[in-house]
């Protein structure tokens, strides 16, 4: 299972947290403060924007300018909107300045939705804090299911599992929510194991939703179980719980990956697909993005073409992260053309410069073997003023490692790494580069790339193995390797060793002395 599948899980969970809050809050679909044409008090603070700006001020000059201020069914629809476009510390703000109002009334689920934005705006000390200053009479399920949402986010399973042991003894446990949140935070720390046992708990206390099959199934595809998989869709079924867009999208996903060693995987994925697109509507505009992932992995040109004219027919606008998708899509079926057409059309609609998207028409020039044209277009990005970055670097060094092109390759893995504060080794990388300098025999060359190691940092006994190798390639004795390996507290191992002595029978190079 990716990140991006976990990430997407967690995600539901969360949405429906922010569900259960709103149902204890009172709110409603429309607000007289924020709906409606014409300047609003809710308009106003949309249109804060920067941080710094203060909410509270907005409100006080609505005030003072002779408005009726909003109800508290009218405000908890504007926190949900500035909520909506993670606009935290307004939120927060709004909630902040309620709390003060004598004639508001507040219940535990805006105190639920205040301890979230407390997380989420000043971290989770402030939260647990925000918690512990509560009456006892609001430390109820959704103050505690919120703060358990807190330690969900910051991935902390002991304090998660003592507080749900503390929802239990209280009768807290009567939800999906806080089941769901705990199914969560053992899938993304590898937990699996622990999933089933929690399942059959929440069926004892509760009913499972469409959230907790969901997870079950994101747990299976952890473990790449399509059978067990399938007995939990029989089981949402059987509950007559209604599977949504990310259900299938699951399945689809899991079927896929089984194609090779299954030969209905397929088939199957096809029927799952189908099920998913059934699903997928404006309300749901991350199911499009989904579609688009799933149908380029199955290499379906047509329908990812399809979909795509689907979104722009329903949409006004497509984002940024659905031009990444869509071209993302068209890299993976080889559509180059394809690739530069929609990035032409992104620059034109598009004034974010987000280089996300050109280094996916980078990678497009790369696939190709056009390093002519990358480089161009990289002068082209750089003269519009386009912050480049590692993944840009790293992209061109990938390209001319792949053409054998040593000194291309040297000039681009030293901007690459010079481009972050730490930069995390790609040990197949290096070896790659290693096993070209030895065909090439090319030894300056892997003298120049254990200094470029060297300085981030990054060498160990594999790496000079790996150097030691291209000398023994090209005949050479290197000089002083015992020296500079206990200078970067690297030790020898017996291929090391073995490959010190190989060497040292060898005619002494006349490279390594001035380079390192």
């Amino acid at each position: 299972m990716s990140l991006r599948s976990i990430g997407r899980y967690l995600a539901v969970a969360r949405h429906f947290s922010s569900e259960a809050a709103r149902r204890n809050t009172s709110t409603a679909s429309s607000s007289g403060g924020g709906g409606g044409g014409g300047d609003t008090l809710g308009r106003r603070l949309l249109s804060l924007v920067y941080p710094k700006r203060s909410a509270v001020i907005a409100i006080n000059k609505w005030k003072e300018e002779g408005h009726t201020l909003p109800s508290k069914y009218q405000l908890n629809r504007m926190i949900r909107e500035l909520r909506k476009n993670k606009r935290y510390k307004h939120a927060l703000e709004v909630c902040e300045w309620m709390t003060l109002q004598k004639d508001i009334k507040l219940v535990e689920g805006d105190y639920a939705v205040h301890l979230d934005l407390i997380t989420k705006v000043r971290g989770l000390n402030g939260a647990e804090k925000f918690f512990e200053d509560l009456p006892d009479k609001m430390r109820g399920q959704p103050t505690c299911t919120a703060l358990l949402h807190a330690y969900v986010q910051n991935n902390l399973v002991d304090k998660a599992e003592a507080l749900v042991s503390k929802m239990s003894e209280c009768g807290f446990m009567r939800s999906p929510l806080p089941y769901n949140h705990m199914m969560s935070l053992y899938i993304s720390k590898g937990k699996i194991d622990k999933v089933p046992k929690l399942f059959e708990e929440l069926k004892v206390n509760t009913s499972p939703d469409v959230v907790t099959f969901n997870l079950l199934l994101t747990a299976c595809a952890s473990e790449n179980d399509v059978e067990t998989a399938e007995r939990v869709l029989l089981q949402l079924k059987k509950a007559k719980v209604d599977p949504d867009w990310v259900t299938y999208s699951t399945l689809t996903n899991l079927y896929i990956r089984n194609a090779s060693i299954k030969d209905d995987c397929l088939e199957k994925a096809a029927s799952t697909l189908k099920e998913m697109e059934k699903r997928t509507w404006r309300k749901t505009r991350a199911a499009y993005s989904s579609l688009l992932s799933l149908h380029a992995n199955m290499g379906n040109v047509d329908e990812v073409n399809r979909i795509w004219k689907k979104m722009k027919d329903c949409f006004r606008k497509m984002s940024d992260e659905e031009y990444i998708c869509m071209i993302s899509s068209l890299v993976k079926l080889g559509d180059f053309a394809g690739v530069e057409n929609l990035y032409r059309e992104w620059e034109s609609v598009s004034g974010t410069n987000d280089v996300r998207v050109s280094n996916l028409l980078l990678t497009s020039y790369v696939d190709q073997g056009q390093m002519e044209m990358a480089e161009i277009f990289c002068n082209q990005l750089v003269e519009k003023g386009v912050c480049l970055t590692y993944t840009t670097w790293e992209l061109l060094t990938r390209g001319y490692l792949k053409k054998s092109d040593v000194k291309n390759f040297l000039y681009y893995f030293r901007k690459a790494i010079s481009s972050v504060k730490t930069w995390i080794p790609d040990p197949l990388l290096v070896q790659e580069a290693f096993t070209v300098m030895r065909e090439q025999v090319h030894i300056e060359g892997a003298e120049q790339l254990l200094v470029i190691l060297r300085d981030a940092g990054h060498v160990n006994t594999n790496i000079y193995n790996l150097f030691l190798k291209t000398y023994a390639a090209a005949g050479k004795m290197p000089l002083i390797v015992a020296e500079r390996m206990k200078k970067d507290n690297v030790q020898l191992d017996e291929e090391t060793h073995r490959l010190l002595d190989l060497t040292s029978k060898m005619c002494v190079s006349d490279v390594s002395g001035i380079l390192s």
